[in-house]
């Protein structure tokens, strides 16, 4: 770091008093401006260094523990000609075949292999994302580490006595953890509008989606199966250079079934469902944005320990700009979790497989049966606006001063007493259940939110 003028010493000696002291004020200096610097954003490197250590840190997430068992011979991946180790890989992550969705886009790391002919599947759960491509040699495995964000694997697909599950990090982060996932190593989901070979047209634009983003922008360079009503999307089309990108169509409009587009017997189904797309957009987001919480506030509290410790003060002592630097870490959170600006439903949507109903079994359910995995799928994506991700490993490894931000945040939405526009969606009834489905589902929140709670509206 260059010091402007007002910083330089007149004294060089290393020894002298001048010298010693100037270094503690310089010291001092960038430890104060780490402190104080952008409130909003992480810079593409800054999870390399402490406190994250990204790439030095051991992981310890769904997808390592799986390594280490085949690794000890716990567990034996049995290979099959056609899928290669997809459906055991599948079976011992508890990812389910009915998340398949399918991308046509050439916007991947193996983008040769994709095409609308042979388009890319995706299968998840909450954590964890494997993608597989036909006639390919790897398998590419990403999962959500509490501490580090995204992760992500390659499992080579040629059968062998013992599969290599491998650590990856370079070739993703290239778009995995740039300014697109908010500085942090995290999961993105475009739209783009492909041409007949499935290469996106750049002139035209695209689209970084979640569950804010209007359903006529999404899923261009997706197949998508499901019904959907009269509303439009970019999904299941091909585009030219003549076609405007503001165009609305109901060209591939719902659809229920793709053999006329590819061969289907060569993926694990033949669905490429819309409620399996719409928490796929969901559930990414909230997970960098968990993400981006973690880091902010570790990195906050790392630096101001240093300042502390550097300045003589108490090692309890708060700096207004940590909690400003807190503050603007949990309120994006606070906001997507209750699902502000989300995108309005203007018609019902319905899947094309099991999906659905498999995702809301996976619960909790309070005592009444209610979940916040229940869909409405009539105006909104999700019944009670409040992401099953608040249960998550991810939410609860937030360093504590975070958590608490935002569970005091959540609380005070739920609770009425704080009214503020974005959260105007959540109507009093939705606040009660909302509260009332947390409070029995969720056993680690605070003992204040066990007070007594408001009337039923």
């Amino acid at each position: 770091m260059k010091l402007p003028a007002r910083w330089s010493f007149g004294c060089t000696d290393p020894g002298s008093w001048h010298w010693r002291k100037s270094c503690g004020l310089i010291r001092s200096a960038v430890l104060l401006a780490a402190l104080l610097g952008s409130q909003a954003a992480i810079a593409e490197d800054d999870f390399e260094q402490p406190p994250i250590n990204y790439r030095q840190t051991a992981a310890d997430n769904r997808v390592s523990r799986l390594l280490r068992s085949i690794d000890s011979g716990g567990v034996r991946l049995e290979h099959r000609d056609r899928f290669g180790y997809l459906p055991a890989l599948l079976r011992a992550l508890e990812i389910s075949e009915s998340s398949q969705v399918l991308v046509f886009s050439k916007t991947s790391l193996q983008r040769d292999r994709i095409s609308p002919r042979m388009p890319r599947a995706l299968y998840f759960n909450d954590d964890t994302y494997v993608g597989f491509c036909q006639n390919s040699e790897l398998m590419e495995i990403s999962v959500v580490d509490p501490r580090l964000g995204t992760v992500f694997y390659s499992l080579d697909q040629p059968p062998a006595r013992r599969p290599e599950l491998v650590r990856q990090s370079d070739n993703c982060l290239i778009c995995h953890g740039s300014s697109q996932t908010h500085g942090i190593p995290g999961l993105l989901v475009r739209s783009v509008f492909p041409d007949a070979a499935g290469f996106p047209l750049l002139a035209k634009g695209s689209y970084r989606i979640d569950h804010t983003s209007p359903i006529k922008h999404r899923w261009g360079g997706w197949y998508v199966t499901g019904q959907h009503g009269s509303q439009t999307h970019l999904g299941n089309r091909i585009f030219t250079e003549r076609d405007s990108p503001d165009e609305e169509s109901t060209a591939g409009s719902n659809l229920t079934d793709l053999g006329s587009r590819f061969d289907a017997d060569a993926y694990l189904t033949g669905h490429s469902d819309i409620v399996a797309l719409m928490v796929l957009e969901h559930q990414t987001e909230g997970h960098n944005l968990i993400t981006r919480a973690n880091f902010l506030t570790r990195m906050a509290l790392y630096h101001e320990a240093a300042l502390n410790r550097e300045l003589g003060e108490a090692p309890t002592h708060r700096w207004d700009s940590t909690t400003s630097r807190i503050r603007d870490a949990g309120d994006p959170l606070v906001k997507y979790l209750l699902f502000c600006d989300e995108a309005e439903l203007t018609a019902p949507i319905s899947g094309s497989s099991k999906f659905a109903a498999e995702f809301v079994k996976r619960g909790p359910q309070d005592s009444r049966g209610r979940s916040l995995r229940d869909f409405d799928l009539q105006r909104r994506m999700f019944k009670y606006p409040c992401s099953y991700l608040i249960g998550s490993p991810s939410f609860a490894a937030l360093p504590a001063t975070a958590k608490d931000y935002v569970l005091r945040r959540i609380w005070d939405v739920l609770r009425g007493q704080d009214q503020s526009p974005e959260f105007a969606h959540l109507t009093p009834q939705l606040r009660h259940d909302i509260l009332e489905i947390l409070l029995a589902t969720q056993p680690d929140l605070p003992a204040y939110w066990h007070e007594s709670l408001p009337s039923q509206p």
